[in-house]
């Protein structure tokens, strides 16, 4: 990996602590999953680096995570948050990213903004959901489907940020094409 390889992967570990610093917002219904930005920076990760670096970046990120660094929205760290009820959607991150980066790579002839939306639905959304919905369910003890209703209240934020994440790909593409690099 080359060093500038290394600073992108950093930069997105960096933009998901950032957005960690806006503030949660707790379901109780749920265990307390809250409802963040970071799969925003989850997102684009993929997005933008591609199904490795992207994947890295979350990688790098959930690894501070662990260590203690209180990056997580409303400043958890810890080796704690990998036994609360979000665990699922925390392991889900880097796949979702990673498949979020394989969609971009398999979508070069479509717009940027067409494949960063589908990229961040079904990496961020559809990927991440099959980590925590389980994940949910097994820390909680509700059954799958319960789990999977309650998740239903995350989807219009979620969807929110996929359009988000579509429109910043797109003007960065337009002003930096090389700087989607998952589609280099």
């Amino acid at each position: 990996m080359t060093d500038r390889s290394l600073v992108h992967v950093a930069f997105y570990a960096a933009l998901i602590a950032v957005l960690g610093l806006l503030p949660p917002v707790a379901i109780p219904a749920l265990g307390g999953v809250p409802i963040t930005a970071q799969t925003l920076g989850v997102m684009l990760a993929g997005i933008m680096l591609g199904p490795v670096r992207g994947s890295l970046a979350v990688l790098l990120f959930l690894f501070l995570v662990a260590l203690g660094a209180p990056f997580l929205s409303g400043g958890r760290g810890g080796l704690g948050v990998f036994a609360g009820p979000s665990v699922g959607f925390l392991i889900g991150w880097p796949v979702g990213a990673f498949v979020a980066g394989l969609i971009m790579r398999a979508t070069t002839n479509a717009s940027v903004l067409v494949s960063a939306a589908v990229a961040g639905a079904v990496g961020g959304i559809l990927v991440v959901y099959a980590f925590g919905i389980p994940g949910i369910s097994f820390m909680t003890g509700l059954s799958l489907p319960k789990a999977a209703m309650g998740s239903a209240v995350y989807i219009p934020g979620d969807l929110i940020k996929v359009a988000i994440a579509a429109v910043i790909a797109q003007t960065i593409a337009r002003g930096l094409p090389g700087a989607v690099l998952s589609r280099s």
